[in-house]
């Protein structure tokens, strides 16, 4: 059961209080890491709000997910009060980096550094490169979400900086795909291998 692999942690509180955006194109899934997000938070005992809004899907088109954990009454970020933006196309940083308040976190897809924004802390890495090299393309958003969940696991500080760990949306991953061997199999190594990418 989901509820036994989290163990001690699905007994905890909504000690976090954390407000999300999941940003991309049509066809990256990110709707599908929003969900997984959500499934870790709600076996973590902790409440969740999502919202997303479809642009021209089909074509490319933006679409992004507001993810909400904690005591809120309503599912949508207002801008500048996102605590962080999980970007899987570099340039959804121009369309939603407003959405981050001063001291927030960035994880982008890019093959560059983007240093734009002094105000927040920004991880990128070239998760489309990565996804070539496993061979799969289309596993670039779990790609960046292990790579988001490996930059802000718990600090030298004994803060956690995200709501959930690796190993929670691990367990939801072979949950949600456990009648789904070739697809479960895939889907862990993207994880694993963003997860790892972050040094």
């Amino acid at each position: 059961m989901l509820s036994e692999s989290l163990g001690s942690k699905s007994k905890m509180t909504d000690i976090f209080n954390q407000q999300l955006i999941i940003s991309g194109v049509g066809g990256q899934g990110v709707l599908f890491i929003t969900r997984l997000l959500a499934e870790a938070a709600i076996y973590k005992h902790l409440h969740v709000f999502t919202s997303e809004t479809h642009g021209m899907a089909q074509r490319g088109g933006t679409v992004v997910s507001h993810l909400k954990v904690g005591d809120f009454s309503s599912p949508l970020i207002r801008p500048a009060e996102a605590d962080g933006i999980l970007a899987l196309k570099a340039e959804n940083m121009d369309q939603h980096g407003a959405f981050l308040k001063t001291g927030a976190w960035a994880a982008v897809n890019s093959q560059e550094s983007i240093d734009r924004i002094a105000t927040i802390t920004t991880f990128c890495v070239d998760a489309d490169t990565i996804a070539r090299k496993i061979n799969n393309l289309r596993a670039v958003n779990l790609i960046m979400l292990g790579f988001t969940l490996s930059c802000l696991r718990q600090g030298t500080d004994g803060q956690d900086h995200l709501f959930c760990s690796f190993e929670d949306i691990f367990a939801v991953v072979k949950a949600r795909l456990a009648h789904r061997k070739e697809m479960l199999d895939a889907s862990l190594k993207a994880l694993e291998t963003g997860y790892n990418s972050y040094s």
